[in-house]
């Protein structure tokens, strides 16, 4: 019988998860790393639902004191003195989309459960003097400093980061909550804030300037998420288990999760990182799926797309330097930094040249998930009749019938038509990227515009199509090209059937006009 191992599926504290007897990843090391250093004041930006709120959770029950919850993890074998510290834990999730005076009493609310424990002073009325007042009272009152944590500090913000005035006025509230921090060092011990985004330190956090940003620093950056060596090591006998249930080796296994989850680089030789929430997802419902991009796209990020007209090729492979990189949102210029720090870009390569990173899709679940998204933009009728397509022309594939699988691409592309000006060849090119890219849901595609390969080629089973398309010439140039450039070279040797496929697409019938099919 196969051994039951839990996984802690949107449970986010640590206490409940050792209690309960989880799966744990050990990410107290890092910990360690902290006292060792002695610091004291951290910030750490992550993409959502990547293990930030189950860090600061641990942190909570370190401060407090809890060896119990410590036993077997590095922080137990490091810590012997164990001091009990009062915590104060502002799970700032809570507020969002609200309305400046719905803010005021979220933080209100928070606050008064702390004064329930530590009472509180008549001069204290704002915000920003009961907090100050709670921090001296509670060192007053257990004789050791105060640790602050601050989970998900931006949520209030995010969502009007495009609305100037709620924006402004949202984030004064905040930047008064939070003013005391600097002034209150002599009875702090330690603050630690998480976000997705970085908020000027002008705005929000402007008086406290020694706040370490510690989110692109390599030896953090599996900080959260799961590295492949922790998956390989802690987390084996589940990963042997799916293999079983999808009939595949282990080896296979791991390859197929790191096409989905893995690919996230947090710093210029950050580790291989797996998302925390669709791997854990994955090994518990033995399956392969998107589950991160199905639980949400954020509203603001759809909204800064829109902002900046990105188009759907306009994401891919993007240069971007420094400076404008690690900016805030209300300096950005471009979508760019937004999407890496929400999680849909991630880092590929740093150039130590021109100081500037390249920045991709991280895995095929994002990627997939992004197209999928922006594809109602483009195509039409809605997504459904566009997924309907899709697995109908991949039938015709399957079933070795490419002549009949172009037909019906002929026909869903005149049913478009209206939709697109198709008018110029980077409307072709949009739509074509769009679908086979989509297509990759289901097979493994290959969609590269680089010099040397073809625009797109298909992996069946059995079958490898190269396909080449033109705009407003002829299928015959296209397979021209496919020989003249040596298109077909990489796939000889696989020892499947090869297929050169040449493509023409007439602008006048706003669809295919042509195709051509040879067997190599």
């Amino acid at each position: 019988m196969e051994e039951i191992r839990k996984y802690p599926v949107g449970i986010q504290t640590f206490s409940e998860i050792r209690e309960g007897k989880y799966v744990y990843v050990d990410k107290t090391k890092y910990i360690v790393d902290f006292v060792r250093n002695g610091s004291k004041y951290l910030f750490l930006s992550r993409p959502r639902r990547f293990g930030k709120s189950l860090f600061v959770s641990t942190l909570q029950a370190y401060f407090e004191g809890r060896k119990e919850l410590f036993d077997g993890l590095a922080l137990g074998e490091y810590e012997k003195e164990w001091t009990k510290h009062p915590v104060f834990h502002f799970d700032m999730s809570t507020a969002k989309h609200m309305q400046p005076s719905n803010l005021i009493n979220e933080i209100e609310g928070k606050l008064s459960q702390l004064e329930q424990i530590y009472g509180t002073e008549e001069w204290a009325i704002s915000t920003n003097q009961r907090l100050e007042c709670l921090v001296k009272r509670a060192y007053k009152q257990t004789g050791q400093k105060v640790v602050l944590l601050i989970d998900e500090y931006d949520a209030p913000l995010l969502d009007v980061v495009h609305e100037k005035d709620n924006l402004t006025k949202l984030r004064s509230i905040m930047q008064n909550f939070y003013s005391p921090i600097k002034y209150l060092d002599p009875w702090l011990q330690f603050v630690f804030i998480t976000g997705i985004t970085k908020f000027s330190q002008l705005s929000i956090f402007s008086e406290i300037n020694n706040l370490d940003n510690i989110s692109m620093y390599d030896h953090y950056s599996a900080i959260c998420g799961i590295s492949k060596t922790e998956l390989l090591d802690d987390m084996k006998p589940d990963v042997e288990q799916l293999a079983k249930h999808l009939g595949k080796t282990t080896d296979e296994t791991v390859d197929e999760l790191k096409s989905y989850y893995d690919g996230y680089h947090f710093s210029e030789k950050s580790e291989d990182i797996f998302n925390p929430f669709s791997l854990v997802k994955a090994l518990r419902n033995k399956k392969v799926a998107a589950y991160w991009f199905s639980s949400g796209t954020p509203s603001y990020l759809i909204k800064t797309l829109q902002k900046y007209h990105v188009g759907v090729m306009d994401i891919e492979q993007k240069s971007v330097g420094v400076d404008d990189f690690d900016v805030s949102p209300e300096q950005m210029t471009s979508a760019l930094p937004l999407l890496y720090q929400s999680g849909y870009l991630t880092i590929k390569k740093y150039n130590p040249l021109f100081q500037s990173y390249q920045l991709d899709y991280p895995n095929k679940e994002v990627r997939i998930g992004m197209l999928k998204s922006l594809a109602p933009n483009y195509l039409s009728p809605v997504q459904l009749a566009n997924n309907s397509f899709i697995f109908d022309f991949l039938e015709q594939l399957y079933n070795d019938n490419l002549d009949e699988a172009l037909r019906k691409m002929q026909s869903y592309l005149a049913s478009i038509s209206n939709r697109l000006s198709n008018k110029s060849e980077k409307d072709f090119q949009t739509v074509f990227y769009l679908i086979f890219n989509l297509m990759g849901a289901y097979i493994s595609v290959e969609e590269d515009r680089a010099i040397g390969r073809a625009d797109a080629v298909l992996h069946l089973p059995d079958t490898t199509y190269v396909m080449e398309l033109k705009f407003d010439k002829s299928a015959e140039e296209a397979l021209q090209q496919i020989d003249d450039k040596g298109y077909l070279l990489p796939y000889s040797a696989n020892g499947k059937r090869l297929v050169k496929v040449g493509i023409n697409y007439d602008s006048s019938k706003r669809t295919i006009g042509d195709w051509k099919i040879v067997e190599a």
